[in-house]
């Protein structure tokens, strides 16, 4: 019986090393591939699922337990958008002053003639007929009722009224506003009018019948009357209209300035109104 039961283990192992190397050889030789392909596709599903289920349990593990902390989360987001808005905003509001102020200053570098004093624009009047602004340097800061008011794309008004650290502009929109105007190209003077609206839109009367007005052309102070300096800018012909049996002509003038949103504005210091009523002859 032992010797039988050792030929029969010798025959299986025999057997058994027979099989494995005709294995060995039939996978060497490749005929084994399509059965591994399919013996090996439902172990790569399994393995896929139990990597995406340990992706899952570690998402979960991570994320807020309870409503209280998604809530917290969430307001806490709110808080860090709201903050980046408002410094958003910040940033936008530095870079357009500075737009405006760096065109105030190129503008004052080509007038060394002109001493000016840069104020802030803190208010907006409108009275009847009368509109102006209000800025914030007055007689503390060597302000004076009559000082003519700029900005880069031209003339704004002149101050009418002072306090120690205020000041009221009347503006060249006003009705009751009258400038001694020139027309850059041909040199023809007539006297610039306030019409009372906020489109900055002017009106230029007693131009001489025979001068030449251009749309487009430029409109300058003259300096005549005194009360501004010559050769600040005043606005752009628009249109012009010559009426039959007149003397004169007229013209649509359009301010480059949007009196609107001003926010900031030179007073020119070094010119002072000449009163030159005292030449008038007596009535």
């Amino acid at each position: 019986m032992r010797g039988g039961w050792r030929n029969n283990r010798w025959s299986g192992l025999m057997v058994a090393f027979v099989l494995a190397a005709g294995l060995l050889l039939v996978s060497l030789l490749g005929l084994t591939r399509p059965l591994e392909d399919l013996l090996a596709a439902p172990l790569n599903a399994l393995t896929r699922l139990l990597t995406q289920t340990s992706r899952t349990i570690i998402t979960a593990s991570e994320a807020p337990q309870t409503m209280e902390e998604l809530l917290q989360r969430n307001a806490d987001l709110e808080r860090q958008l709201a903050a980046l808005t408002a410094e958003l905003l910040q940033l936008r509001e530095i870079a357009s002053d500075y737009q405006r102020l760096s065109g105030l200053l190129n503008y004052t570098n080509t007038r060394r003639d002109l001493r000016t004093l840069a104020a802030d624009v803190i208010g907006v009047e409108q009275q009847s007929l009368l509109r102006s602004l209000i800025i914030n340097r007055g007689a503390r800061d060597g302000v004076r009722v009559g000082m003519p008011v700029i900005t880069d794309l031209g003339l704004v008004g002149r101050v009418f009224r002072v306090t120690a650290n205020a000041a009221q502009v009347q503006l060249i929109t006003d009705q009751n506003s009258a400038v001694s105007g020139r027309l850059q190209t041909s040199r023809a003077e007539g006297t610039v009018l306030g019409r009372g609206l906020l489109t900055g839109s002017l009106r230029m009367l007693y131009i001489p019948i025979d001068s030449q007005v251009l749309e487009g052309d430029l409109v300058v102070t003259s300096g005549l009357g005194g009360n501004f300096p010559p050769d600040i800018v005043i606005g752009q012909v628009t249109s012009r209209r010559r009426l039959e049996f007149e003397l004169s002509q007229e013209a649509e003038i359009r301010s480059f300035i949007n009196f609107n949103t001003l926010e900031f504005v030179l007073v020119v210091t070094n010119f002072e109104a000449a009163d030159i009523n005292v030449f008038e002859p007596p009535q």
